[in-house]
């Protein structure tokens, strides 16, 4: 039975016999100088492909004109590449997958997938996960590519993966081709050029004939790898026309044009923060950045976020110049994550992963491959030159993925940092940076970050990972490393616990050492709450307080030990010179132990005695008027002498929170009767009127005698009770427990994740289990900044603290509705309990009114 008879044929008779046969799961790759020589080749193919009763696809998204169109009898698909290589592909498979065995194809030239992803190593990954899907759907495919158009990073996996490679010339208005590659066949002259005439292709045989076609081809040469490519190419021209003394940023011919190029190659493509850039970052510093980017892509809104506030202050005010620390980051680019993940054989696991039904399916299996996988030659080899540079000074890996820290999607805690100490042999240094890699890319696939998109809706969105990596900001003692200072500063201060506190005047929170214990809720320690408006002005009434309140754990990296260890403030300065230690700790004139040495870190001298809070100030502010909008950071500073310090700004984002607005809110007399909790001292949110419609209540007392194992079992029932809320839609639910929700150490609260309560409106932490409890401890953290971020509201109620009240009789005695929602609950109904608002007596209803300026929250039954 001959080819055509069974309807695999490329519709030229010659071409069938040079290549012996068209079979079934080919994907015949053309590489061409022009368009035009491409549609000679589609044309007939098609022809033949419905003329054999063949199923025709045509993928349309290049700028060139259709090659295919309906009236030939093909399902044409119109795609846009500018979506993103996620949606772009995920459109793709999904028809391949419709379109069933044995279809023909036909693609668009595939160069202009480099120009709208800006990557050649983009189009490789696209190649090889389209081709081998394909093959074993026994279609056959035909694709076209300019010659001299792109570098290795598109050829090699191109010409790896497909089953016929083809290079086409044209030459005296004659066509010619010559096979580079056919799979599974062979002939004598098969990889010889051949001249069409008609139906027919035949083999050039004189050498003369042969060397003039191939020397009149634009020939890339044998290093094909040393091609600048597209990539590549649009730097060169930057820098040509930098140093020219051209450039002009306002004229679209004069490099305006190619600027907004670069900016989408590597720094952003999201609108809001692209004017931002296109304001305070320059071609320089576009130029800058290439030079420390390892791979393609783009570098992510963390790094983002990162420079551009660097950028917004130094262009602001030039005595910012001399307070920040230099930036001399590396940047791991977003293309590196996907093609780790394409050629570790992850990335199906990860198309799971934009469906709501099945996204956490095979995502423990995607993780352990992330840790075994490998990265390509090339980018080793750019790892190798970036541990040099950094030669033995400790540093960190951050996630920085496409969506965080962009307006509105934080992912604060979502997606892990690593530290590297960076000590030992050099091949040891290396393995603990790749194993950090590894650990970011695999934290993209966990739970909390996959529930994190989902509830946001980003589950279908175009997220790749890059990473930054960052010098770590300190000062040598010993063998020790750490930051004079560290924290995390709020341009807006939802937390204003006096009446002389101005919320827009912004806040900071502030610890000594890493700034691990500002940003990673920490049960056991406290941290320096800085209203900057009132520095002086602490929720502690006295140094009693303060000391007690104060924190004591320093968390900093070990050299020796080439690890993150953390260490009582006392013993970890005890034998150091630290130059600087009466600026940030002072002896307790009442303790016997300050005769000893004994010091509390209070930050006083630092904070009365130099600039440090007008400069806070000063660069929140600066930073909420360049964004509009109230914003975050994390920000280390370190002494150069006793009292001179330089900043170092880690991280920006829009602040999650709009707090800044004021609502009427009403003035009401409640009887003491009605009452059901007031409380006084620690709120954190937006002001608010709210109808109640289910309380979830946690028995202080009797969670106080479980034993741990049962604290866990509580908080388990907790994320049950919270799943079903999220399937019966919205209800206003206030959820009241004793000491901290979110803790890790179930003797201090409630050991819940943020997945277990993000169905609840309020959240209300009874201080009765540990006198040492005091809430305003997680201002700042990923915790707090996530009820932030959904808008709850956090509230502190103090029972023995005045106009703090609870009126635990109403929860004890209300119907529980814990069994009709969770019947295998009866063990635990006198410990938690669930009320609903319609069943109590007489149907009143339950208000909240929460008053955040003045730090009161009242609940009560409304008449």
């Amino acid at each position: 039975m001959s080819v055509a008879e069974i309807g695999l044929s490329s519709g030229i008779k010659g071409l069938d016999r040079v290549l012996k046969g068209v079979l079934s799961g080919d994907n015949i790759v053309w590489r061409v100088d022009s368009v035009e020589d491409y549609q000679e080749l589609v044309t007939p193919y098609c022809e033949a492909a419905v003329r054999n009763g063949r199923k025709l696809v045509y993928f349309r998204f290049a700028h060139h004109q259709p090659l295919v169109s309906e009236n030939m009898g093909a399902a044409v698909h119109e795609l846009d590449p500018l979506e993103g290589f996620e949606n772009f592909i995920a459109r793709i498979h999904a028809v391949i997958e419709q379109s069933g065995t044995g279809a023909f194809y036909v693609f668009d030239c595939l160069s202009r997938l480099a120009v709208d992803w800006y990557s050649d190593q983009m189009l490789g990954n696209f190649f090889m996960l389209t081709c081998p899907y394909l093959f074993d759907l026994e279609t056959v495919a035909y694709f076209g590519i300019y010659r001299n158009y792109h570098t290795a990073l598109a050829l090699e996996p191109i010409q790896t993966t497909t089953q016929l490679f083809i290079d086409v010339y044209r030459h005296k208005e004659q066509l010619y081709v010559r096979p580079i590659k056919v799979q599974h066949r062979y002939s004598p002259t098969m990889n010889m050029l051949h001249v069409r005439n008609g139906e027919e292709f035949a083999p050039v045989m004189y050498s003369a004939v042969i060397s003039e076609i191939l020397t009149s081809a634009r020939w890339s040469g044998l290093h094909s790898d040393s091609s600048t490519g597209f990539w590549e190419s649009a730097f060169l021209k930057a820098h040509e026309l930098l140093k020219s003394g051209e450039y002009r940023p306002d004229l679209p011919e004069k490099g305006k044009e190619l600027y907004e190029k670069l900016v989408r190659m590597i720094i952003s493509r999201d609108v809001e923060m692209g004017r931002l850039i296109a304001r305070y970052l320059t071609m320089q510093d576009i130029l800058y950045i290439r030079k420390r980017l390892i791979g393609s892509g783009l570098i992510g809104g963390k790094t983002v976020g990162m420079l551009l506030a660097c950028a917004i202050l130094k262009r602001s005010d030039p005595s910012f110049d001399e307070l920040l620390e230099a930036q001399d980051s590396f940047f791991i680019g977003s293309d590196v994550f996907f093609t780790f993940l394409v050629r570790n054989g992850i990335w199906w696991v990860r198309q799971n992963q934009r469906s709501s039904e099945r996204f956490m399916n095979g995502a423990e299996q995607a993780r352990r491959r992330i840790i075994t996988g490998e990265f390509p030659p090339y980018i080793m080899k750019q790892f190798d030159e970036m541990l040099d540079y950094f030669g033995q000074s400790s540093f960190i890996v951050r996630s920085s993925s496409l969506l965080e820290d962009n307006y509105g999607n934080s992912f604060a805690g979502k997606y892990e940092s690593v530290f590297c100490v960076n000590q030992g042999p050099r091949e040891r240094r290396m393995q603990d940076f790749l194993a950090a890699v590894k650990r970011i890319y695999a934290s993209s696939m966990s739970e909390q970050a996959l529930q994190y998109r989902a509830r946001r809706g980003l589950l279908d969105k175009d997220e790749q990972m890059a990473l930054l990596v960052m010098r770590v900001s300190g000062n040598m003692h010993g063998r020790n490393f750490y930051p004079d200072m560290a924290g995390v500063g709020f341009s807006f201060n939802p937390y204003a616990w006096h009446e002389s506190i101005n919320p827009v005047a912004g806040v900071i929170r502030l610890v000594f050492g890493l700034g691990t214990r500002a940003v990673d809720r920490t049960d056991d320690d406290y941290t320096r709450i800085v209203a900057l408006n009132e520095p002086d002005k602490r929720p502690e009434t006295n140094f009693g307080e303060v000391a007690q309140y104060a924190q004591r754990r320093v968390d900093y990296l070990d050299l020796e030990a080439n690890q993150l260890v953390s260490e009582y403030f006392n013993d970890l300065v005890k034998d150091t010179d630290f130059q600087a230690l009466d600026m940030v700790s002072a002896t307790d004139p009442a303790s016997s132990r300050s005769a000893a040495g004994y010091r509390i870190l209070t930050f006083d001298r630092l904070l009365r005695q130099t600039p440090f809070v007008q400069d806070m100030r000063k660069i929140l502010s600066t930073l909420e008027a360049a964004y509009k909008h109230p914003v975050d950071i994390e920000f280390t500073a370190n002494f150069i002498d006793g009292e001179r310090y330089r900043i170092n700004l880690l991280q920006c984002r829009p602040l999650q929170v709009q707090g800044a607005e004021t609502i009427q809110l009403p003035e009401v007399q409640v009887a003491r009767d009605a009452m059901i909790l007031e409380a006084r001292g620690a709120v954190i949110g937006q002001s608010r009127v709210v109808s109640i419609d289910r309380f979830i209540y946690v028995h202080p007392g009797r969670y106080g005698e479980l034993p741990v194992n049962a604290r866990f079992e509580i908080a388990r029932l907790i994320g049950d009770l919270n799943r079903v809320s999220r399937r019966n839609g919205e209800r206003v639910t206030m959820a009241i427990g004793p000491g901290r929700w979110g803790t890790s150490t179930p003797s201090l609260g409630i050991p819940v994740s943020f997945s277990d309560i993000n169905t609840v409106s309020i959240v209300c932490e009874v201080v009765t289990m540990h006198e040492n409890l005091i809430p305003d401890v997680s201002l700042g953290t990923h915790f707090l900044n996530e009820l932030v971020e959904m808008e709850m509201l956090y509230l502190a109620l103090f029972p023995d603290r005045g106009e703090n009240y609870l009126n635990t009789g109403f929860f004890e005695t209300a119907q529980n509705r814990l069994l009709s929602i969770l019947p295998a609950a009866e063990k635990w109904l006198d410990c938690l309990r669930v009320v609903e608002v319609a069943d109590i007596s007489g149907g009143m209803p339950v208000k909240l009114i929460a008053d955040a300026v003045n730090q009161r929250v009242r609940c009560y039954l409304e008449s």
